[in-house]
């Protein structure tokens, strides 16, 4: 499947029809181009994302249609993946490593239904170096859930105050 033509000169636009020239003059079946589109609003992209994870896909890639090639990162390319949000318990904190010793490493939290991971990104500095206490509450987002019911991906987001 190809989605890109590295290197290559123009817009992607143009980089799309020369993707669709190279595929041709290949001759090889197996040989596709990542199917792309249009979409006119927010909302259509909304839906459109809603769309591709309910069939299994992870997200979409947004492309700015008039950007030339970059190489690593780049605000013409962006993807738009959907965050879920819960809470867990901390259980304990896991110490630092490197840069982080002496400090948190990783939380050690418990969702509702008993099963515990370790939250080890999302922190500010501060919080690298004071915690939330254990028996804290705490939100976290994250992407999906293993196979064994664990939040992939998990994020800290902030101390879960109480109502």
């Amino acid at each position: 499947m190809i989605f890109e033509l590295p290197q290559a000169a123009g817009t992607f636009t143009e980089r799309l029809e020369q993707m669709k020239a190279v595929i041709e003059q290949a001759g090889l079946p197996w040989l596709q181009a990542i199917a792309q589109f249009h979409l006119p609003d927010a909302q259509a992209l909304e839906k459109k994302l809603a769309e591709v994870v309910r069939g299994g896909g992870e997200g979409l890639m947004l492309h700015r249609a008039d950007a030339l090639y970059e190489t690593g990162r780049s605000t013409a390319l962006l993807k738009v993946t959907p965050w879920l949000d819960a809470e867990a318990r901390v259980v304990a904190h896991l110490p630092g490593k490197g840069k982080y010793a002496g400090m948190l490493g990783a939380l050690q939290v418990e969702m509702p239904d008993g099963r515990r991971f370790a939250l080890g990104s999302g922190f500010t500095d501060a919080q690298w170096r004071s915690p939330p206490a254990v028996g804290t509450q705490v939100t976290y987002r994250y992407r999906e859930l293993t196979r064994h019911g664990i939040p992939r991906f998990a994020r800290f987001l902030r101390v879960r105050e109480p109502f």
